[in-house]
């Protein structure tokens, strides 16, 4: 579909890419991974047109559509978060401008019998079958469901864009993409503002809604979730593997095993001809065998082994000084602004050497709580430092913080006091900041290496109560390794606000959600939470469905504050325990209209899983025709046309089985 042909880039006579080759397919999910400055956001932006290679070109076909979200953007103000997304459904008008230019076209000419008339009557009767689709979808359920799975609430659609922060409004930029149903998707970071809720949602929409997706992430459980190829960035070269993230790391490992060996291999040969050359230089006798040595050596290709890096970051944290036996303690802590309640009653203890997470949607109050810790805001309630506690505090935002006019070495200098200054060298180089890396101005340092430098303050005193605030963005995953191994062997206590949930595992023994005006407090890890939560759900889901008399209609509103009634119970308070009210006995008529319906709801839901087929296997027989190497541009159009209407066939299968399963809940009918 896209095809990247000889893409070379160089910056500051230092080669980035080195004629690098491959192809993008229709249903590829790619991960591009490598370390920081491997050049990962410079191949999305070039694929996005926003960026010029030194040498070769980026071939995408007419028709081929391409969404791109930057780690960074700046955003219009203007409108409300509703209005704004609605942005998207532009083209719907530029699709009938287009079509009422054609169709003028068309009536003018006269030359019925020519190739190009022929040709138009094909873009006419193309574009009317496009824009019949777009308009036969729900925009503006696509729209709702979109802002709802990235975190919104249906109150939050009315808002000015202008009271979100940069993390939500990038998720309004997010939504306009997602919407668009582009032909591929290039995604630099997309969970860095995400919560673990959005996150999963973003997950299924990539597998099952999207089509081609290149992504880049520092996310590991998110690529190996989503992806299903992994492209290497190296040293100006790439490798290509067929296999998600996981099992790319072990092909990787094999193959610099192999280079390991072969590049060890020649170097005992080049030795052997060089001591050989040398020995028998001046003999007259061996004048030709030299000479030959010395061309079979000029003749030998050098082998490169990938990634030969000998920076190594060195993190662990100071010992931490004895605190008491309860660091922190929280009692009925609360946190308003103006009339919204962000959170209240919050009440939990902190046991010295414990680690935490902190989790729940963007929003709910983690990082507003951090705050109250710290006494950077005002706040309802108790909240107690424990004796002789010291804390350490990595802020969501520490990044950027940081003065970008001024080098590394300084950055750490104004802040660093006594002994520790002549230390500031050493300190450097164990985060790969050595040699002239130190003198760098801190604004063309990469967002990975922003952190690092950060996270160096932390190391300037020792502190017994860490608490680090979504510490991993940008980081790559060597790096959030490390990070996370200096925190394990940390032995003070440690909270830890992250959406990481690889980052989490092994890490943290409790878990607290904010949600809901609440923080609750969940024994064990991050995937026994997630696993709690799931089970959760689906017991207040059955609590909440209402008994319906034969009279009867529950509406989606009705069952929403069902639900809302349900989530809010006191904890001793059952609700699962009533016996369900016992089904009335129908009248003959009764039972007649029943079946009646049941047949009709089961057909539409036969004929709607009939429509998904025939949509999928349409989109079977032109992928077909591309893999066979089939280059007609139109082919691509009407791939974009049978996959949205493979999409809008499942809309139609999900609201038939939506109905069906209705009437056999309302019957009493498994």
């Amino acid at each position: 579909m896209i095809s990247i042909n000889n893409l070379s880039v160089e910056f500051s006579s230092q080669l980035l890419f080195d004629n690098i080759n491959y192809v993008i397919n229709p249903k590829d999910k790619i991960a591009l991974v490598g370390k920081n400055g491997a050049g990962k956001s410079t191949m999305l932006k070039i694929i996005a047109g926003l960026q010029k290679p030194t040498g070769g070109n980026v071939a995408i076909p007419e028709g081929v559509t391409v969404g791109y979200l930057p780690q960074q953007m700046v955003l219009a103000d203007s409108t409300t978060v509703a209005d704004e997304v609605r942005k998207v459904f532009a083209h719907i008008g530029e699709l009938r401008k287009r079509l009422d230019s054609l169709t003028d076209e068309l009536a003018a000419r006269t030359d019925y019998d020519s190739e190009s008339y022929h040709a138009l009557i094909d873009r006419v009767s193309s574009l009317t079958d496009r824009l019949a689709m777009e308009e036969s979808e729900n925009c503006e359920a696509d729209l709702e469901k979109t802002l709802i799975g990235l975190g919104f609430e249906r109150s939050d659609f009315s808002r000015p864009t202008s009271e979100f922060s940069g993390g939500w409004r990038m998720r309004i930029e997010l939504a306009k993409i997602l919407l668009q149903h582009p032909d591929v998707l290039l995604l630099d970071e997309p969970t860095n503002h995400l919560d673990i809720e959005s996150i999963q949602w973003l997950e299924n929409f990539l597998i099952t809604k999207s089509k081609a997706v290149v992504l880049v992430s520092h996310d590991r459980a998110f690529i190996d979730n989503v992806t299903n190829r992994t492209i290497e960035i190296t040293m100006g070269k790439i490798y290509d593997y067929a296999v998600n993230y996981s099992k790319f790391v072990a092909l990787r490992a094999e193959r610099l095993e192999q280079q390991m060996r072969a590049y060890r291999n020649q170097q005992k040969q080049i030795a052997d001809t060089e001591e050989f050359i040398e020995r028998f230089r001046y003999k007259a006798t061996k004048s030709v065998q030299v000479q030959s040595r010395i061309k079979q050596l000029a003749k030998i290709e050098r082998i490169e082994v990938d990634e030969v890096d000998t920076s190594h970051l060195s993190l662990k944290f100071p010992p931490a000084p004895r605190s008491g036996d309860f660091p922190l303690i929280v009692d009925n802590v609360g946190k308003a602004y103006g009339d919204h309640q962000v959170f209240d009653h919050a009440t939990f203890t902190l046991k010295r050497g414990e680690k935490v997470a902190f989790v729940g949607k963007n929003g709910e109050g983690k990082s507003t709580l951090v705050k109250c810790i710290m006494g950077e805001i005002p706040y309802t309630g108790t909240l107690r430092i424990g004796h002789n506690v010291k804390i350490g505090y990595f802020a969501q935002n520490q990044a950027q913080l940081l003065d970008g006019e001024v080098t590394v070495f300084d950055t750490i200098d104004r802040v660093a006091v006594g002994d520790i200054r002549v230390k500031i060298r050493d300190i450097l180089g164990a985060f790969m900041f050595g040699g002239e890396a130190s003198d760098k101005k801190v604004k063309v340092l990469s967002g990975g290496e922003k952190t690092r430098l950060a996270m160096i303050r932390l190391l300037l005193e020792p502190v017994n109560l860490l608490i680090l605030d979504e510490p991993t963005n940008h980081l790559d995953m060597k790096t959030k390794d490390i990070l996370k191994q200096a925190i394990k062997d940390f032995d003070g206590t440690v909270i830890v606000v992250s959406h990481d949930r690889e980052f989490l595992d092994g890490l943290v023994e409790k878990v607290y959600e904010f949600g809901g005006g609440k923080v609750r407090e969940c024994l064990g890890g991050i995937y026994e939470f997630l696993e709690k939560k799931k089970m959760a759900s689906l017991r207040e889901l059955e609590a909440s469905a209402p008994a319906v008399s034969k009279n009867a209609k529950s509406t989606p509103a009705a069952s929403s504050s069902d639900k809302e009634t349900t989530k809010k119970a006191p904890a001793n308070v059952s609700t699962a325990t009533a016996p369900p009210a016992a089904p009335q006995k129908l009248t003959y008529a009764e039972q007649r209209e029943r079946d009646k319906a049941l047949r009709r709801a089961a057909k539409k839901v036969e004929d709607a899983e009939a429509g998904v087929s025939a949509a999928e296997a349409k989109v079977a027989e032109i992928e077909a025709q591309l893999a066979a190497g089939n280059a007609d541009p139109q082919l691509y159009t009407a791939h974009a046309d049978a996959s949205k209407a493979v999409d809008n066939a499942m809309s139609l299968w999900e609201l038939a089985q939506m109905e069906l399963d209705e009437l056999k809940q309302k019957y009493g009918q498994q």
